[in-house]
């Protein structure tokens, strides 16, 4: 039989945690080991681990989502699991999600994941799947084409062989969908989603249409950061990856113009400073540089042209790769 070990990160939501290790002891095919990464808790997570004999626990500073689903997989492929099932702590399988994973037919490799289903009305997905928004709109048990990783992601270690694991250096915010697409662009293997495999989970709230705070925005950056290694990974070249993030940039940019209602100029000229770092490969930020930095600049007036800057970025994202690796020593 093949073993399976469920990984789970989490940071500060321990009643969450609680309810998504409950779910997982409750299947009718139980994992066969459950980890959790717990990414430097100070709600009482540690704890409350400790107190959990059937769970493995590993303590690590937090380095984010993507340094915690990093150190996860890593963990499971280490202990030689033939499946590793991914999750954050926000989420809970439905009590039969494993078995039928583990039912799917898997000669030839494939990234499977569970239909991610909102938690409050069972029926709807939280992110439009295959062009279905319903459960009850699928004709059948597989959607081809499409998963949502990290939630339900069921991966073969020989996946994990070929395409390694996410970049902990993200930190936060497009790990999981440029290691998606590491796997089935880069490495051309198929992915589909299970629909009789559910994973409830709370619906998508957020939208960068609403007004966000700058001076606490830190999230932003690494969004805008990220985005240009998740086209590197999407895109067979990086000229077409480049082209990309430079439409991504100008989209932003008219996100903030139309729809943000305060400090459009600062939240204008934000967006340069995570574009050059993605450009360079800087992944030194931490959150507490970013607030740092956002503090000061929220004191400051706005005194940059931004389309130059835009401009700039663009001469950047074209420069000979053996320019930039010049530009990243200074």
């Amino acid at each position: 039989m093949e073993k399976v070990i469920a990984v789970v990160v989490t940071y500060n939501r321990q009643a969450l945690l609680s309810e998504c290790i409950t779910a997982l002891r409750n299947q009718t095919r139980k994992p066969d080991a459950i980890l959790v990464v717990n990414n430097g808790s100070t709600d009482g997570t540690q704890q409350w681990l400790q107190n959990q004999p059937d769970i493995i626990a590993v303590h690590q500073k937090n380095i984010g989502g993507a340094g915690g689903f990093s150190t996860a997989i890593q963990e499971g492929f280490k202990k030689g699991y033939e499946w590793i099932w991914c999750m954050d702590d926000d989420g809970a399988p439905k009590e039969n999600a494993l078995a039928e994973l583990l039912a799917v037919d898997s000669n030839d490799l494939k990234l499977l994941n569970c239909a991610v289903i909102n938690k409050d009305d069972k029926d709807s997905f939280v992110w439009n799947t295959g062009g279905f928004k319903k459960l009850s709109e699928v004709p059948g048990n597989i959607i081809e084409g499409i998963g949502h990783p990290f939630n339900g992601t069921f991966i073969n270690r020989r996946i994990i062989e070929r395409v390694g694991v996410p970049k902990a250096q993200f930190f936060l915010w497009g790990d999981e969908t440029e290691y998606y697409y590491r796997i089935v662009k880069q490495n051309n293997i198929p992915v589909c989603t299970v629909a009789s495999s559910i994973h409830y989970h709370p619906a998508a709230t957020f939208s960068f249409k609403q007004d966000w705070d700058f001076k606490s925005a830190w999230k932003m950056y690494y969004y805008i950061r990220n985005r240009f290694h998740i086209h590197k990974a999407k895109f067979s070249n990086n000229i077409l990856a480049a082209v990309h993030y430079l439409g991504f940039l100008m989209a932003m940019a008219g996100v903030v113009v139309v729809y943000q209602k305060t400090n459009k100029l600062k939240k204008l000229g934000f967006i340069i400073w995570p574009a050059v770092d993605a450009v360079v490969n800087n992944f030194n930020a931490t959150p507490s540089f970013i607030l740092e930095r956002l503090k000061i600049k929220s004191e400051t007036t706005f005194n940059t042209n931004f389309v130059e800057k835009i401009k700039n970025i663009g001469a950047l994202l074209f420069t000979p790769s053996s320019m930039v690796k010049k530009l990243q020593t200074r």
